[in-house]
């Protein structure tokens, strides 16, 4: 289904992208797959020497998961911005989902565009990642 830009208001919102609890094994396949073995993300006993209570997500892992909540809206080739800010930690367990809402209609270099606020929450509704992003209609 294409997304047409006459078919969008601001206000509209993404549907949301829920995932699995954040777990070891998750930690582990995206530290191979990136290629961030961090070790706080990874190793208990080093992430309990830098003060935390154990290893936590990447935050590139949070920042995927917006794009991959973006791309499930429109072709990734539609994306002209993405960025976020990271303002909580995602800790094992944390059920996060991701949304996005429409905060902008707008034409630039001859598209037609609409600017969106994304982020991701846990289970308690605490933001973990807040960003926003541009995209062509």
């Amino acid at each position: 289904m294409t997304i047409q830009y006459d078919s969008i208001k601001v206000g509209d919102t993404l549907p949301p992208l829920e995932l699995p609890p954040v777990d070891r094994k998750m930690l582990a396949l995206f530290a191979g797959a990136s290629g961030d073995h961090n070790a706080v993300h990874i190793d208990i006993d080093y992430a309990r020497r830098a003060g935390m209570p154990d290893v936590f997500a990447h935050g590139m892992l949070s920042m995927a998961w917006l794009g991959r909540l973006l791309t499930q809206w429109v072709d990734q080739r539609q994306v002209r911005q993405f960025g976020v800010r990271f303002v909580g930690i995602t800790h094992l367990g944390h059920r996060i989902v991701c949304t996005g809402r429409v905060v902008e209609k707008f034409q630039a270099e001859g598209e037609q565009r609409v600017r969106l606020e994304i982020q991701t929450a846990n289970q308690y509704g605490e933001p973990r990642v807040v960003g926003d992003a541009v995209v062509s209609l």
